[in-house]
């Protein structure tokens, strides 16, 4: 599959904290959560996608080494609610509120380090 965040692939992308960079892979998640409730599977895919090409990156970004499980664990049950038959019995409310606490964190990051 063909990189699409070709600028973040290179390099850009281990600029961001952890934070920043959960709550991207989270936008993309959400996103693809509203297109499939909008009955648009294409856009719903490629945004699963999108957000598990970001979460590839993060993953790959050597500073967060020790955090490798709880990562590859989180593409895991990704990968088993959008694409498998969500053993893990994930749900669109359950995604909406761990991404959610991410997009907050990285919010108030931005926030705190304008006032710096």
């Amino acid at each position: 599959m063909k990189a699409v965040h070709t600028e973040l692939a290179g390099g850009r992308w281990q600029a961001f904290s952890l934070v920043e960079q959960l709550a991207n892979v989270g936008s993309e998640i959400e996103r693809a959560i509203n297109w499939s409730k909008k009955d648009r599977p294409e856009y719903s895919t490629n945004a699963f996608y999108r957000g598990l090409e970001l979460l590839d990156l993060t993953i790959a970004d050597p500073r967060h080494r020790h955090r490798l499980r709880e990562l590859a664990r989180l593409r895991e049950v990704l990968l088993d609610y959008f694409l498998g038959p969500n053993e893990f019995g994930s749900s669109d409310l359950l995604w909406h509120r761990y991404f959610h606490a991410f997009g907050t964190a990285a919010a108030i990051q931005k926030e705190s380090s304008r006032a710096s």
